[in-house]
């Protein structure tokens, strides 16, 4: 039996070597008893271990890239086995190639849970050191120490990390396994276990009150938590002795939390539509009229987007008018307003109609769909287009509209007004620009969008799309005319 020593630092190279020599040598896995360097042991190889004279004819050994990748990490563990194991991996990877992928393969799967462990490991290191200021180094450059206590040899495999991401500082992570340190322009390792310092910093402090300002008792998991924050690194972070008191406290500040919900403030449409609740009720308009179609309207659930929107946003003009424009859907200031193109698509159209001599107070304008549709993101509501369901639902308004107002011309402002006018799934682009006969009294024309001239982000493409929305507008003015 041959006893190998080595410093066993996760050093690839160190054992890389051993494991060479012996298997060109021809020396078998349970031949050789692979030992940790200890306080007693200075040889890398104690004389009895050195391996005889390679055997010439025998073939090289290789292995595949994977194990080269696996040895790099499981170097790192700290479990003395983990030479042996992986001299006895590089011996049967020269029988069967396909090794590593045998999942169930009792030294792959010890293997593969070895590197586990490194990684996870170095991943503790990078999340839970904390940096202690100690002096300055030079004007506009500060010195910092940190302690950490990891299981396994990870100190050199982690200490690039720190050097990226705290290059404008010097620092020394000192650890039981070695060290590593920063000086601004050489990364230096050592080997040579550390005692703890006993530092106090003044961000000790800014940890706790961070830590504390994040905890949220109402998604409390505590095996989650252990598991994502064990227990043996609490000792070295400032913001630990906070937990046990927030654990035990977690449940009644649920208690509190909810108490203060039902006080708060609640969203900004919401409180609209509280407003809108404690107003008086306006007298029954007579049934068969516009502003009964509209009171109805207001009470409207016949689909979901009424949940979520402020208001109904009926249509307005002349009960008697003889040009309807239809659009989509309102947007985040019609919500607000309840009134229909008053946002910035709403003010582009006033101009390109006012240019092509159309008066709007002549007109009526609704949408195909009442309620705003919307996302939510941040304070922001983004506008999402309606779909054919919601159109269906709200086409029932649209056609007592309609009936209502009597109108010669309806223009149809995008795809959605011209689905819920026409029933049918055409391309807008097929149709547009034209004057469409519904019936003996009634004209179609399909244009598109104002917001659609909005979203365009091509400067000289929205300039001609606005030109050609223009001779639209145009077109309309001239069928007005025909039809007065």
């Amino acid at each position: 039996m041959r006893r190998v020593v080595l410093a066993g630092r996760g050093e690839l190279a160190e054992w890389r070597d051993a494991a060479r020599a012996f298997a060109v040598a021809g020396i078998l896995p349970e031949e050789i008893d692979w030992r940790e360097k200890s306080e007693e042991a200075d040889l890398a190889f104690q004389r009895d271990a050195m391996p005889p004279a390679p055997i010439m004819a025998r073939k090289p050994m290789t292995v595949p890239p994977a194990f080269i990748d696996l040895a790099e990490t499981v170097l790192c563990h700290s479990d003395a086995a983990r030479f042996s194991l992986l001299y006895r991996l590089l011996w049967r990877l020269q029988l069967d190639r396909q090794l590593l992928e045998v999942a169930s393969d009792e030294d792959v799967a010890r293997a593969r849970l070895m590197a586990k462990n490194v990684r996870r490991d170095a991943h503790k290191m990078t999340a839970f050191v904390r940096f202690k200021e100690v002096g300055a180094v030079s004007v506009g450059r500060r010195k910092f120490l940190a302690w950490f206590e990891p299981d396994h040899h990870i100190v050199r495999r982690t200490a690039p990390f720190f050097q990226r991401r705290f290059t404008d500082m010097d620092w020394l992570i000192a650890t039981p396994k070695g060290s590593a340190a920063w000086d601004g322009e050489r990364l230096t390792m050592s080997d040579e276990p550390c005692e703890k310092p006993n530092l106090i910093d003044a961000t000790d402090e800014l940890w706790r009150t961070y830590y504390a300002s994040i905890f949220n008792p109402a998604r409390l998991k505590l095996k989650a938590m252990q598991a994502e924050m064990p227990k043996k690194y609490w000792k070295n972070l400032p913001e630990a002795d906070l937990i046990p008191g927030l654990i035990a406290s977690a449940e009644s500040q649920v208690r509190a939390m909810a108490a203060r919900e039902a006080t708060q403030s609640l969203p900004f449409h919401d409180r609209l539509q509280e407003a809108a609740r404690s107003i008086p009720a306006e007298p029954e308009a007579p049934a068969g009229t516009l502003e009964a179609l509209r009171a109805e309207a207001a009470a409207c659930t016949r689909c979901p987007l009424h949940a979520k929107a402020t208001q109904t946003v009926f249509g307005e003009g002349p009960r008697d008018a003889e040009v309807m424009f239809v659009g989509e859907q309102p947007g985040d200031q019609e919500d607000i307003s309840g009134r229909p193109f008053v946002g910035p698509a709403g003010r582009l159209l006033d101009q390109v109609i006012t240019e092509a001599g159309i008066d709007r107070s002549t007109l009526y304008v609704t949408n195909a769909v009442k309620h705003f549709k919307y996302e939510p993101r941040g304070k922001r509501r983004i506008h999402q287009k309606p779909n054919m369901g919601e159109v269906k639902h709200c086409r029932w308004w649209l056609n007592l509209e309609m009936a209502l107002i009597k109108p010669k011309l309806i223009v149809a402002m995008g795809a959605t007004a011209l689905a819920a006018l026409t029933d049918t799934k055409q391309r807008l682009q097929d149709v547009r620009g034209k004057a469409i006969a519904i019936d003996e009294e009634r004209t179609l024309f399909v244009t598109v969008h104002p917001s659609y001239l909005l979203r365009i982000p091509d400067e000289r493409l929205r300039a001609e799309e606005l030109a050609r929305f223009r001779e639209d507008m145009l077109m309309v003015q001239r069928l007005m005319v025909a039809a007065a």
